[in-house]
Parts: structure tokens; sequence; C-alpha cells
């Protein structure tokens, strides 16, 4: 056995008994109550609601996809995703405290009651419910598969992807069956915490086997300069595209149903605004290192194409580093696929629960069965995960390509009516279904790339939804006077 997979397997099996270690933590605060299990009583404190904001939000993208992306652009990826997540973080102080007010006063629990209380009507609730299913589902899915291939690289094969998936996502449904948001939020503790010290430790640690930072980056300004140009290798990021980028974060980012239903836990708007103000500048500091570290990549690893640069950071790792830190830094990694997998399960749940089952199956279900109901969600969620991932259909992976533009759509029609513009029933659906129906449009090849003036697919889209709605709010306003 070499020292990485040693250093490795001793790393996950700590980490492993320390996730369950805390998920049976959170059984002693567990009340029998749909609050209690989905919410965590509504009592999330600045700290803990950091945490669980962050480490939901960071999937293993951040450790395997930054880098591959500073490999391929250069440093301009950096600032895209430093802004733009510095701009959707200001949703968390702004939207955030509204949203966290009328779920306290009304007891919301899901997405979906919230604009079913905003915007009174079954159709509009039940398209709300399917798109954020639709759109998450696929990326829950693509949690374990990811998890389950770097638990199989990590190991040298020694755990076979199927069994490394299948390990992980067990861990995960224990705690979540067990111990609810309160025990995702726990973990997401842990979770963040390995995230951030594992990647400084991989920063340090690349940077001192490259000589240095001002050494590697001479050394790539001389061998590449486009690396270092504002608008990436090849010009990736022309000015429409990035600005299509910046906006593209802002709206999607509060729009995952697992991130609005933490500011439905947060216990005061204070907790909520303190992690607005923390959440960008620990994504600054953090964000630069793996992009570093994919762009060192070239000095080594000079050829890689297309995925292949994916794995740029585990290479530079066993290239650079010492042996033990390639298996450790790995299963932070791991970590960040596992906090962003318990958060989505815990979320798809409560949504089918509630906006299912309750409503429309058992409406006179118990509290009590609800959480019962939200428990066998959960590992029917996780079961079908596993299944898509062990052997993913194309249809799949393209929804969880469009994921975040198919949320995104949902932004101005439910922020809209959280900020008091009371759109009607139909024109919020005819707002969603068009923008939808424009982003599934050009990935079909329906609509000619032209039509989407250098932007992202989004752009176009959210004119659409953008357009409808502003014609239903000058209808509505139209008609008041007649009315009166």
């Amino acid at each position: 056995m070499t020292t990485t997979l040693i250093s490795a397997l001793i790393s996950l099996v700590v980490y492993l008994l320390a996730l369950l270690w805390l998920g049976a933590q959170s059984l002693g605060g567990q009340t029998n109550s749909a609050d209690s299990y989905f919410l965590a009583d509504r009592r999330l404190r600045a700290g803990v609601l950091f945490f669980t904001l962050i480490a939901t939000n960071f999937s293993a993208f951040f450790f395997l996809g930054f880098a591959g992306a500073g490999y391929r652009i250069g440093i301009a990826y950096y600032p895209m995703m430093a802004f733009g997540t510095g701009l959707a973080a200001l949703s968390f102080g702004s939207l955030g405290c509204r949203v966290r007010r009328l779920s306290a006063q009304h007891g919301l629990i899901t997405p979906s009651e919230l604009i079913g209380h905003l915007l009174p009507g079954e159709g509009l609730r039940l398209l709300v419910l399917v798109v954020m299913v639709l759109f998450t589902l696929p990326y829950l899915a693509l949690q374990p598969l990811g998890a389950g291939y770097l638990l199989e690289s990590l190991t040298g094969g020694a755990v076979p992807f199927a069994v490394g998936a299948v390990l992980l996502t067990v861990v995960i449904v224990l705690y979540v069956v067990g111990g609810g948001m309160r025990a995702v939020a726990r973990t997401d503790v842990l979770q963040g915490v390995l995230m951030f010290l594992l990647m400084l430790m991989a920063f340090v640690a690349v940077a001192k086997g490259v000589g240095g930072v001002q050494t590697a980056n001479r050394t790539l300004l001389q061998q590449l300069p486009d690396l270092f140009s504002g608008a990436g290798r090849n010009d990736f990021f022309t000015p429409r595209m990035m600005a299509s980028y910046l906006l593209l974060w802002p709206l999607c980012l509060p729009m995952f149903p697992q991130m609005l239903m933490r500011f439905f836990a947060a216990g005061d708007d204070r907790s909520l605004k303190q992690s607005m103000v923390i959440y960008p500048v620990v994504a600054g500091v953090l964000f630069v290192c793996p992009v570093m570290i994919g762009m060192w990549g070239h000095l080594a690893f000079p050829d890689l194409v297309g995925r292949a640069s994916d794995q740029i950071m585990p290479l530079m790792l066993g290239h650079y580093s010492p042996e033990w830190l390639t298996g450790i830094v790995m299963v932070g990694a791991l970590a960040a696929f596992m906090s962003t997998l318990d958060s989505q399960l815990l979320a798809l749940s409560s949504m089918l629960t509630r906006d299912l089952y309750k409503r429309y199956w058992r409406p006179q279900a118990s509290l009590s069965e609800q959480v019962r109901v939200g428990q066998l969600v959960v590992i029917a969620l996780a079961v079908a995960g596993l299944v898509i991932a062990l052997r993913p259909p194309e249809a799949i992976l393209s929804l969880a390509t469009h994921a975040f533009s198919g949320l995104a759509l949902l932004f101005p029609m439910l922020v809209g009516a959280v900020y008091g513009l009371r759109w009607s029933v139909v024109g919020a659906m005819l707002s969603v279904i068009g923008g939808e129906a424009v982003l599934l449009g050009f990935a079909m090849g329906v609509i000619p790339e032209v039509f989407q003036g250098g932007c992202l697919p989004l752009i176009p889209a959210l004119v659409v939804s953008c357009t409808v709605l502003g014609v239903d709010y000058v209808i509505a306003q139209c008609s008041r006077p007649a009315e009166a």
C-alpha cells in the first residue's frame, strides 16, 4: 500500500465516523415536528448558518472544477466566480431576511408553500415544485456519481466506483434520516472547516513545490501570457459572456431549494446579514487557490485536453506535495460532494412530503407522520440518485448541465412576489413556462444559437420571462381604474 492510499483510507474512516457521531448527537434535540426535522426549529445562528450556507453551495466543483477551469481558461475565471458569488451573497441579507420573516410568521417550510402564500394558485405551486425537483434531482444524482469516481481514483481502485458511491450515500442517509436539518447543519460545519483548511494546505504545498507563487507566475507569464488575460485563453470571456455569468450566480443561487430553506431555518436577520458579509470574503480568498493550482498545472502537465484537465488538482498534489497530503486533501473534495448531497436530499424530501403527500394525499397527516414520511422520502431519493449515478442517462446529464439556468428563471417571478409585486397567477406561470421553453429550445437546437447574442442561453430566456411579467403587471395596473 502506498502512503497516499494509507492516508486516504485513514482520513476517510475518521471523516465518516465523525459524520455519524455528529448525526447521533443531533438526535437528542429532535422533536417530533416538521419544523424541527426540516428546519432545525428555525434556530440556526450566525456561525452554523454561515457554514451550512457555504458548505451547501460548495460542491466538489470547488476542488476539481475550479482547478480545471484555471488550467483551461486562466486567471480570468477567478474574478468571474469571486464577483458572481459576492453578488449572490447580497441575497442573504435582503431576500433572505424577508423570506425568513414570511416563513416564520406563516409557518412556511418549503419554497412551494412560500409562493403559494404570496400568489395563491395550485397550478403555480405545482409548477414551482416541478421546476425545482426537475433541476435539482439530476444535480443530486451527480454527487454520488462524482464521489464514487473520486473515491475509486483516490484509493487506486481498492474501493470500486459502485461501492464508494453506495458507502458515502448510506452514511449521508443515516445522519439525515436520524437528525434532519440539525444533523445536516452540524455536519456542514465539519465539512466547511475541512474544505477551507485542506484547500489552503493544498495551495501552500503546491506553491512550495513550483518554487513559490511569484516564480511560478513569472514563468507562466513568459510561456503562456494568455493565462493572465482578462478575457481568458482564446478570449473565453467576451464582455457579454462575462456579464452573463455575473448575472447567473446571483439569480440561481438563492433559487436552489436547499438554499431557500437555509433562509427559512435562520434564527434571526442578524445571522443572515453576518453571513452576507463573511461569505464573499471567504469565497474571494479560497477561490483563487484552485484556480492558481490549475494554472500552474501547465508547468508539469502541459498537454491535458478537455475534461482531462479536471484531474489537474490530484495530479498536481501527487507531483508536488507529500504523498500523505494528497489523500487527505481529496477527502476534502469528498466533503464538498457530501455537504451538497445531504442538503439536496433534505430539501427535496420536505417538498415532496409537504407539497404532495400532505397537500393532496393526506391533508390530515400529523406532524409526526410528516416527519416519518420525510425520512422515507430521503431514503427513496437517495436510492433514486444512486440508480441514476450508476447508469446516468444522457437526458439526466443534460438537465444537470442546465440546472443553474433552469432555477434562475424562477428568480424574477418569486422575488418580485416577495417584494410585493402581485403578478396574476396566469402571468407568473407563463413567465416561468416561457423562459424554460426558450432554454429548452436552445438546448435542443430548435432555436438557433445566433439568438443568444453572444450570451448564455439564460439571457434571452430571462428576457422572455421578464417581458411576460412586465406585460402582466401593466395589464393589472390598467385594469384597476376600471374595477374602481
